[in-house]
Protein backbone atom coordinates (compact mmCIF):
# COMPACT_ATOMS: atom_id res chain seq x y z
CA UNK A 1 0.00 0.00 0.00
CA UNK A 2 2.85 2.17 -0.17
CA UNK A 3 3.49 2.20 -4.01
CA UNK A 4 2.77 5.92 -3.89
CA UNK A 5 5.03 6.36 -1.08
CA UNK A 6 6.52 10.27 -0.94
CA UNK A 7 3.98 11.41 -4.06
CA UNK A 8 1.91 14.73 -3.86
CA UNK A 9 -1.95 14.83 -5.67
CA UNK A 10 -4.55 17.51 -6.79
CA UNK A 11 -7.72 16.07 -6.82
CA UNK A 12 -10.49 18.15 -7.83
CA UNK A 13 -13.93 17.68 -6.93
CA UNK A 14 -12.61 15.97 -3.86
CA UNK A 15 -15.30 17.02 -1.38
CA UNK A 16 -17.25 14.21 -1.36
CA UNK A 17 -17.92 11.21 -4.26
CA UNK A 18 -15.44 10.13 -6.61
CA UNK A 19 -12.82 12.69 -5.85
CA UNK A 20 -13.14 12.17 -1.78
CA UNK A 21 -12.96 8.42 -2.64
CA UNK A 22 -9.87 9.01 -4.83
CA UNK A 23 -8.43 11.11 -2.30
CA UNK A 24 -8.37 8.40 0.42
CA UNK A 25 -7.14 5.55 -1.86
CA UNK A 26 -4.06 8.07 -2.44
CA UNK A 27 -3.08 8.77 0.65
CA UNK A 28 -3.83 5.11 1.72
CA UNK A 29 -1.40 4.29 -0.62
CA UNK A 30 0.94 6.85 1.04
CA UNK A 31 0.50 10.00 -1.00
CA UNK A 32 0.04 13.61 0.29
CA UNK A 33 -2.80 15.15 -1.25
CA UNK A 34 -4.71 19.04 -2.39
CA UNK A 35 -8.12 18.70 -2.60
CA UNK A 36 -10.43 20.94 -4.53
CA UNK A 37 -14.06 21.76 -4.93
CA UNK A 38 -16.27 25.33 -4.56
CA UNK A 39 -17.35 24.86 -0.78
CA UNK A 40 -15.06 25.06 1.75
CA UNK A 41 -16.57 23.74 4.86
CA UNK A 42 -17.17 20.35 2.44
CA UNK A 43 -13.53 20.42 1.97
CA UNK A 44 -12.05 21.38 5.79
CA UNK A 45 -13.93 18.18 6.54
CA UNK A 46 -12.34 16.01 3.74
CA UNK A 47 -9.05 17.18 4.57
CA UNK A 48 -9.92 16.08 8.82
CA UNK A 49 -11.43 12.76 6.99
CA UNK A 50 -8.01 12.04 5.39
CA UNK A 51 -5.39 12.47 7.98
CA UNK A 52 -4.96 16.56 8.49
CA UNK A 53 -2.78 18.90 7.17
CA UNK A 54 0.50 16.51 7.39
CA UNK A 55 -0.90 14.80 4.19
CA UNK A 56 -3.87 16.99 3.00
CA UNK A 57 -4.56 20.78 2.27
CA UNK A 58 -7.68 22.14 0.76
CA UNK A 59 -7.81 25.09 -1.90
CA UNK A 60 -11.55 26.03 -2.34
CA UNK A 61 -12.76 27.32 -5.76
CA UNK A 62 -14.30 26.60 -8.86
CA UNK A 63 -12.16 24.25 -11.13
CA UNK A 64 -13.10 26.53 -14.13
CA UNK A 65 -11.15 29.68 -12.47
CA UNK A 66 -8.06 29.84 -13.93
CA UNK A 67 -6.99 32.06 -10.53
CA UNK A 68 -8.38 28.99 -8.73
CA UNK A 69 -6.28 26.90 -10.53
CA UNK A 70 -3.16 28.46 -10.30
CA UNK A 71 -3.45 29.00 -6.15
CA UNK A 72 -4.22 25.46 -5.86
CA UNK A 73 -1.03 24.17 -7.80
CA UNK A 74 1.10 27.06 -6.26
CA UNK A 75 -0.37 26.03 -2.92
CA UNK A 76 0.33 22.43 -3.31
CA UNK A 77 4.22 22.65 -4.22
CA UNK A 78 4.99 25.36 -2.24
CA UNK A 79 3.02 22.71 0.92
CA UNK A 80 4.63 19.93 -0.29
CA UNK A 81 7.67 20.60 -2.64
CA UNK A 82 6.47 19.21 -5.51
CA UNK A 83 3.34 17.91 -8.10
CA UNK A 84 3.90 14.13 -9.38
CA UNK A 85 0.08 13.64 -10.01
CA UNK A 86 -3.64 15.38 -11.24
CA UNK A 87 -6.97 13.78 -11.05
CA UNK A 88 -9.25 16.01 -13.17
CA UNK A 89 -12.59 14.85 -11.44
CA UNK A 90 -14.63 17.65 -11.00
CA UNK A 91 -17.57 17.68 -13.79
CA UNK A 92 -21.00 18.92 -14.10
CA UNK A 93 -24.61 18.47 -15.74
CA UNK A 94 -26.74 21.36 -15.16
CA UNK A 95 -28.87 20.83 -18.47
CA UNK A 96 -31.21 17.37 -18.77
CA UNK A 97 -32.86 16.45 -21.91
CA UNK A 98 -32.22 15.90 -25.77
CA UNK A 99 -28.79 17.80 -26.85
CA UNK A 100 -30.90 19.80 -29.96
CA UNK A 101 -32.88 21.56 -26.74
CA UNK A 102 -30.36 22.67 -25.20
CA UNK A 103 -29.40 26.31 -23.67
CA UNK A 104 -26.28 27.28 -26.12
CA UNK A 105 -25.08 29.07 -22.62
CA UNK A 106 -25.32 26.16 -20.51
CA UNK A 107 -23.76 23.67 -23.39
CA UNK A 108 -20.62 26.07 -23.39
CA UNK A 109 -20.24 25.71 -19.42
CA UNK A 110 -20.63 21.94 -19.26
CA UNK A 111 -17.95 21.95 -22.23
CA UNK A 112 -15.97 24.77 -20.38
CA UNK A 113 -15.74 22.54 -17.16
CA UNK A 114 -15.33 19.04 -18.06
CA UNK A 115 -12.74 19.72 -21.15
CA UNK A 116 -11.54 22.88 -20.93
CA UNK A 117 -10.56 23.49 -17.34
CA UNK A 118 -9.26 19.86 -17.47
CA UNK A 119 -6.81 20.84 -20.41
CA UNK A 120 -6.00 24.04 -17.91
CA UNK A 121 -5.13 21.98 -15.10
CA UNK A 122 -2.53 19.44 -17.21
CA UNK A 123 -0.88 22.55 -18.92
CA UNK A 124 -0.63 24.32 -14.90
CA UNK A 125 0.97 21.46 -13.55
CA UNK A 126 3.30 20.09 -16.61
CA UNK A 127 4.67 24.05 -16.99
CA UNK A 128 5.10 23.82 -12.60
CA UNK A 129 6.67 20.82 -11.94
CA UNK A 130 5.57 17.83 -14.48
CA UNK A 131 7.39 18.80 -17.52
CA UNK A 132 10.62 18.99 -15.67
CA UNK A 133 10.24 15.72 -12.85
CA UNK A 134 7.10 13.78 -15.16
CA UNK A 135 3.96 12.99 -13.62
CA UNK A 136 0.91 11.19 -14.30
CA UNK A 137 -2.55 12.07 -15.32
CA UNK A 138 -5.91 10.92 -15.01
CA UNK A 139 -9.48 12.22 -16.05
CA UNK A 140 -12.25 11.07 -14.67
CA UNK A 141 -14.89 10.55 -17.93
CA UNK A 142 -17.97 8.04 -18.12
CA UNK A 143 -19.25 5.74 -20.48
CA UNK A 144 -21.65 8.44 -21.53
CA UNK A 145 -19.03 9.08 -23.74
CA UNK A 146 -18.78 5.87 -25.12
CA UNK A 147 -22.23 5.51 -26.46
CA UNK A 148 -25.44 7.43 -26.70
CA UNK A 149 -26.83 8.39 -23.23
CA UNK A 150 -30.26 10.27 -23.90
CA UNK A 151 -31.18 12.64 -21.33
CA UNK A 152 -27.66 13.53 -20.58
CA UNK A 153 -26.17 13.82 -24.36
CA UNK A 154 -24.53 16.65 -23.57
CA UNK A 155 -22.45 15.96 -20.81
CA UNK A 156 -21.68 12.48 -22.95
CA UNK A 157 -20.34 14.86 -25.45
CA UNK A 158 -17.98 16.65 -23.23
CA UNK A 159 -16.79 13.32 -21.63
CA UNK A 160 -16.13 11.88 -25.18
CA UNK A 161 -14.13 14.93 -25.89
CA UNK A 162 -12.46 14.30 -22.48
CA UNK A 163 -11.45 10.93 -23.73
CA UNK A 164 -10.14 12.54 -27.13
CA UNK A 165 -8.05 15.00 -25.44
CA UNK A 166 -6.95 12.26 -23.59
CA UNK A 167 -5.44 10.71 -26.38
CA UNK A 168 -4.21 13.76 -27.84
CA UNK A 169 -2.07 14.36 -24.41
CA UNK A 170 -0.75 11.39 -24.41
CA UNK A 171 0.76 11.44 -27.75
CA UNK A 172 2.17 15.34 -27.24
CA UNK A 173 3.08 14.94 -23.10
CA UNK A 174 5.15 11.84 -23.11
CA UNK A 175 7.01 10.64 -22.25
CA UNK A 176 7.40 12.80 -19.03
CA UNK A 177 3.88 12.64 -18.44
CA UNK A 178 1.67 10.01 -19.07
CA UNK A 179 -2.11 10.97 -19.10
CA UNK A 180 -5.16 8.01 -19.19
CA UNK A 181 -8.58 8.03 -18.07
CA UNK A 182 -11.22 6.18 -16.14
CA UNK A 183 -14.66 6.44 -17.80
CA UNK A 184 -17.51 4.81 -15.15
CA UNK A 185 -21.08 4.12 -14.95
CA UNK A 186 -23.39 4.48 -12.60
CA UNK A 187 -21.36 5.33 -9.63
CA UNK A 188 -22.95 5.69 -6.22
CA UNK A 189 -22.59 9.18 -5.56
CA UNK A 190 -24.81 12.41 -4.64
CA UNK A 191 -24.04 13.64 -8.24
CA UNK A 192 -25.49 10.56 -9.71
CA UNK A 193 -28.68 10.03 -7.38
CA UNK A 194 -30.94 11.08 -10.25
CA UNK A 195 -29.44 7.88 -12.46
CA UNK A 196 -30.68 5.43 -9.99
CA UNK A 197 -32.47 6.82 -6.38
CA UNK A 198 -35.51 4.88 -5.63
CA UNK A 199 -35.16 2.28 -8.22
CA UNK A 200 -31.01 1.21 -8.05
CA UNK A 201 -32.04 -2.99 -7.79
CA UNK A 202 -34.02 -2.20 -11.65
CA UNK A 203 -30.84 -0.38 -12.68
CA UNK A 204 -28.61 -2.58 -11.25
CA UNK A 205 -30.44 -5.42 -12.86
CA UNK A 206 -29.09 -4.60 -16.62
CA UNK A 207 -25.28 -4.60 -15.14
CA UNK A 208 -23.80 -7.97 -15.70
CA UNK A 209 -22.20 -7.32 -12.03
CA UNK A 210 -25.96 -6.97 -10.84
CA UNK A 211 -24.56 -3.66 -8.79
CA UNK A 212 -23.90 0.01 -9.09
CA UNK A 213 -20.35 1.09 -8.32
CA UNK A 214 -18.85 2.82 -5.68
CA UNK A 215 -16.17 5.37 -5.01
CA UNK A 216 -13.81 2.63 -3.86
CA UNK A 217 -14.08 0.78 -7.56
CA UNK A 218 -12.82 4.02 -9.58
CA UNK A 219 -10.59 5.39 -6.93
CA UNK A 220 -8.44 1.56 -6.92
CA UNK A 221 -8.31 2.28 -11.05
CA UNK A 222 -7.01 5.62 -10.77
CA UNK A 223 -4.16 5.11 -8.36
CA UNK A 224 -2.93 2.34 -10.71
CA UNK A 225 -3.00 4.34 -13.77
CA UNK A 226 -0.87 7.20 -11.86
CA UNK A 227 1.02 4.56 -10.05
CA UNK A 228 4.20 3.13 -11.58
CA UNK A 229 2.81 -0.19 -12.28
CA UNK A 230 0.95 1.38 -15.19
CA UNK A 231 4.12 3.04 -16.35
CA UNK A 232 3.54 1.50 -19.95
CA UNK A 233 0.16 3.30 -20.18
CA UNK A 234 -0.66 6.65 -21.98
CA UNK A 235 -3.70 8.23 -23.79
CA UNK A 236 -5.95 4.91 -22.66
CA UNK A 237 -9.21 4.67 -21.02
CA UNK A 238 -10.32 1.77 -18.29
CA UNK A 239 -14.05 0.91 -18.55
CA UNK A 240 -15.43 0.87 -15.04
CA UNK A 241 -19.42 0.04 -16.01
CA UNK A 242 -19.82 -3.62 -13.74
CA UNK A 243 -20.00 -5.22 -17.56
CA UNK A 244 -23.02 -3.16 -18.66
CA UNK A 245 -21.04 -2.49 -22.04
CA UNK A 246 -21.14 -6.25 -22.85
CA UNK A 247 -24.51 -6.47 -23.25
CA UNK A 248 -25.40 -10.27 -22.22
CA UNK A 249 -28.87 -10.00 -24.30
CA UNK A 250 -30.21 -7.11 -21.75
Amino acid sequence: MNSLKDRVAIVTGASRGIGLGVARELVQRGAKVCVTARKPEPLAEAVNELGGPDVAIAVPGKADDTDHQQEAVAKTIETFGRLDMLVNNTGINPAYGPVTDIDPAAAAKILGVNVLAPLSWIKLARDAWMGEHGGSVVNVASIAGLRASPGIGMYGVSKAALIRLTVELGVELGPKIRVNAVAPAVVKTKFATALYEGREEEVASHYPLKRLGVPEDVAAAVAFLLSDEAGWMTGQTIVLDGGSALGGGL
